[in-house]
């Protein structure tokens, strides 16, 4: 790794969050009890959270409220999570099984009702890790739904089957919310 100060390049450890935490909670220091106190109430949090899944929501509302949304944008991401678990479920009992293929229809409908796939929209919005729909406003969280719930119906009467007939239906969803962003366009334009 390069190091910032003398631009030389140094072999260095690195591991990922659980490994560094384990490490964390492996020092023998006073120093470290506060931040191991920490860890175990996260996790007996989380272990809670597992028992009854509606702390999790409730986790969640508190979140985006520390994190400065309003009220009324922390109801639509909480409906748009339930709609976005319905058309996965329903791509599943369609045949859709890899992760690659859920990336694939999420692309393809985010590029047919808004013009980008999910890393250009990223990208358009100066986002690096943090999740696309957590930075969508209202509106693109409105038509973002849209496309997915009207997908989800299509999909409950067609039955499709395999990647193929679901991206068809994903399409068709994502048409619906791409004539009502074009819609909303020309009507709010001055």
């Amino acid at each position: 790794m390069k190091s910032p100060k003398d631009g030389k390049n140094y072999k260095t450890d690195v591991g990922d969050l659980a490994w560094i935490l384990r490490v964390i909670q492996s020092i023998p220091s006073k120093k470290a009890e506060p931040f191991k106190q920490w860890l175990a109430q996260v996790a007996s949090e989380r272990v809670n959270q597992m028992i009854d899944p509606e702390r999790s929501i409730d986790q969640a509302v508190a979140d985006y409220r520390r994190l400065g949304y309003s009220e009324a944008w922390i109801t639509r991401r909480i409906k748009t999570i339930e709609i976005r678990k319905g058309l996965t479920d329903e791509w599943k009992r369609g045949g859709v099984t890899k992760e690659v293929d859920f990336v694939f229809l999420t692309d393809l409908m985010s590029k047919t009702w808004s013009g980008l796939t999910t890393r250009e929209y990223k990208k358009y919005k100066g986002l690096t890790k943090e999740n696309l729909r957590n930075n969508m406003t209202i509106m693109e969280l409105l038509l973002n739904a849209l496309a997915e719930e009207t997908a989800t119906e299509i999909s409950k009467q067609r039955n499709p089957e395999g990647l193929s007939e679901n991206a068809s239906v994903a399409k068709e969803g994502a048409e619906v919310a791409k004539a009502t962003r074009k819609e909303v366009e020309k009507t709010s334009r001055p």
